[in-house]
Parts: structure tokens; sequence; C-alpha cells
């Protein structure tokens, strides 16, 4: 089948085993370019070694370890889609903000929408040498809305 990806680039996350391989695998045969991703070193340049070689195309693995999850956050996309929300109903962004976070997540300990630039710091932070100690985590910029770390 030619699905129209040859040449094209595409990134798989997970692609040590099950879905993220079998994806991976069927994206290469198609002729994509793909990166993958993995924990464990070894095992990401295996899938590397045996999808070049089964598929003839470019593949590239890079390592990681860490998760970034952020909770409400006011990026571009949030910010115009509450705008809209907050001016039907005849409220300022601010209003509709307090409204959300008291009704649909009172957990939150922030009371706001966290800013792009704070969860940026928290992964800028897990990719630095500081948090070595720090592996297979899923760190969570959420401003407290879970309400159980388990």
């Amino acid at each position: 089948m030619d699905l129209q990806l040859s040449g094209k680039r595409a990134q798989v996350t997970g692609t040590n085993a099950g879905i993220g391989l079998a994806i991976a695998e069927a994206l290469s045969r198609e002729g994509a370019h793909v990166i993958i991703t993995g924990r464990k070193r070894e095992a990401v340049i295996a899938v590397v070694d045996r999808l070049g070689s089964k598929t003839g195309t470019e593949v590239r693995g890079l390592t990681t370890v860490n998760s970034g999850l952020p909770g409400p956050t006011r990026s571009q996309g949030v910010e115009n889609f509450v705008e809209a929300l907050a001016e039907n109903e005849g409220k300022t962004f601010e209003a509709f903000e307090t409204e959300f976070l008291e009704k649909v997540r009172p957990t939150s300990l922030l009371k706001r929408f966290a800013t792009p630039a704070e969860v940026a710091s928290l992964v800028a932070y897990v990719a630095s040498p500081l948090a070595s100690a720090t592996t297979g985590a899923a760190l969570r910029a959420d401003g407290g809305v879970v309400k159980s770390t388990f």
C-alpha cells in the first residue's frame, strides 16, 4: 500500500515494544524517516538497527526518561477558546477562569491557569544535568489539580 509517506518525518514514542514498535515499523515500511524514542538505550539501538535493516529507510533513536504533564495552562489555544466562551457568557477571561477553577478544578492550589513558561521551566530543568537523579518520572505542572499522587 502507498500511503504517500515517503520522505516524511515521524516521531513515535514508546517504540521498544508493542503498539509503538508496530507504528514505527508501519511508518518506516511506508518510507517515512522515523525517529523513535524509548527509556532504555540498548533497546532503542536494537530497534533502530532492526527497522533500518528491515525497511531500508532512515531510522534514528532518542532516549527519553521523563514526561511532563501540564494541567490547565493558558496557552494560545486555551486562551482563544476560553475568551470565546467567556464572551458568549458576557464574562471576562479572568471571571471565566475563576469560575472554571472553582467548579471544574476545585483542587487547584494555584487558583489560575499555569503559563506556558511555567511548564517550560519544569521541562527545561528535567532536561538538564541538574535533574540526573530524576529518571522515568511523569512530572506534573498542574497547579495542584490532581487529588492524589497515586
